[in-house]
């Protein structure tokens, strides 16, 4: 009952409300956009047919994310409801001249360019609204002990369900790709559809307050001195995870989830085309939508246990149970490819993955001060990403153009044994106190 005793009193929390509200619009509006570029890139009869392809694909999608070490530093310097409203802005446009241009000329490779530029808008998003969270819950609860012991609920349901959004705004996409026969039209629409959304969530961080996100103290420099000062602060804030402890310890353990996650992402796109429906690409698109649903779903069940239980376990053992549960799934997988065993395995996955994020989530966010929180959840986004990154690079060597093997899902399995142990075993469970100066 605690927590639905939180969930309730979140609820009451306008800041709290509009914050997500912002976050679920922008986020359905990724789905949406995503489902579009990886119909162009993954799914049609000329691209993606062998690991390699796949990796190149999301090479395309995933190259942004080099820019997250300035995103944190440039949070904790601007107003983070003005990054929330430009970004969406700014990503949306880009997204309907995406839609435009694959409607009346195709050119896959030239969406593609339009999509590496609205990805990057994102990186701002996400970052700005984690770190914008802490302040918004002290700020409506009335009292900052009150804010803090709300976090840990806040942390499941704002990003767990934001991150259902995704795949609300992906089912408009894939429900358009059935609908509508093959070909530009079809890329088009979805894409459109995200464009909307974008420029629907910039309309909602108009009701947030100019102030409301923070920071309190944000950082003065003069433009020409934003380089240098982006290089220094990185180091700082990179010297202050690692002392705290407890943050960097937590961004460590989610960037091996990510890496390891990918690898199975990337499998799981190759089981839907080639090994499940080696004839049929919309059935691969079917198959594969119902895995990326079904983590979904499990994501949905992470809401629920992860603040519960974890109560009583702590973030970082809540964390290594997570890793045990994922090594179960993949265990599995290596025993049978049969459709339902994928199917329950995603399910398996997507809650560990998410129960997982929620408890780092909540660890950067309590162990880190505020004038470095947003160089932190920069810092957790270049790891989150860049992991997943280097998996493609790495699945394009060890996955097979069928997706699966015996041998590959073992080592998984054993993989995220070996991470769980040293989450359990090696992780510290309190932050270690510091002096900020040392890092200013």
């Amino acid at each position: 009952m605690g927590v639905i005793n939180d969930l309730r009193m979140l609820l009451r929390l306008r800041g709290f409300r509009r914050l997500f509200l912002t976050r679920a619009v922008s986020q359905a509006g990724d789905g949406a956009f995503q489902v579009g570029l990886a119909t162009v890139l993954f799914f049609s009869p000329e691209n993606a047919g062998t690991a390699a392809e796949i990796a190149g694909g999301f090479a395309i999608m995933f190259a942004p994310f080099v820019i997250a070490p300035f995103v944190g530093v440039l949070l904790d310097r601007w107003q983070r409801r003005q990054v929330l409203l430009w970004a969406n802005l700014v990503r949306g446009l880009i997204t309907a001249i995406g839609a435009a241009v694959m409607l009346a000329w195709g050119g896959t490779w030239v969406v593609a360019g339009i999509g590496l530029l609205a990805l990057a808008c994102n990186r701002f998003i996400l970052s700005g609204l984690s770190a914008g969270l802490p302040l918004v819950l002290e700020e409506d609860a009335g009292d900052p002990e009150a804010g803090r012991a709300l976090l840990l609920t806040a942390n499941s349901i704002v990003p767990t369900l934001g991150a259902g959004a995704p795949f609300r705004g992906g089912g408009v996409g894939l429900a358009l790709a059935f609908i509508l026969p093959e070909g530009r039209g079809r890329d088009a629409a979805a894409l459109g559809v995200g464009a909307c959304l974008m420029l629907a969530a910039a309309a909602c961080a108009l009701r947030l307050r100019r102030t409301q996100l923070g920071p309190e103290h944000p950082a003065q420099t003069q433009i020409r001195q934003d380089v240098v000062v982006i290089l220094r602060d990185m180091g700082q804030g990179a010297r202050y995870l690692v002392a705290r402890r407890t943050p960097g310890q937590g961004l460590l353990a989610m960037a091996v989830h990510r890496f390891l996650f990918g690898i199975v992402f990337i499998a799981a796109i190759l089981i839907s085309r080639n090994l499940l429906n080696p004839d049929n690409l919309d059935a691969g698109i079917a198959t594969f939508a119902t895995i990326v649903g079904l983590i979904g779903v499990g994501g949905g069940l992470a809401v629920v246990i992860t603040p519960t239980i974890s109560r009583y376990t702590g973030p970082q053992v809540w964390v290594a149970l997570m890793l045990v549960l994922s090594a179960v799934s993949q265990a599995v997988l290596a025993w049978s490819y049969q459709r339902w065993v994928i199917m329950a395995c995603a399910f398996l996955l997507g809650t560990a993955a998410q129960a997982a994020k929620i408890a780092v989530d909540t660890i950067v966010a309590k162990d880190s001060h505020d004038e470095f929180r947003g160089r932190a959840f920069a810092f957790y986004d270049l790891l989150f990403n860049l992991a997943f990154t280097g998996a493609a690079g790495f699945a394009a060597l060890v996955v097979p153009d069928l997706g699966w093997s015996r041998e590959l899902f073992g080592a998984l399995a054993a993989a995220y044994l070996v991470a769980a142990a040293w989450v359990y075993f090696g992780a510290a469970r309190a932050p270690r106190g510091l002096d900020l100066a040392k890092f200013q």
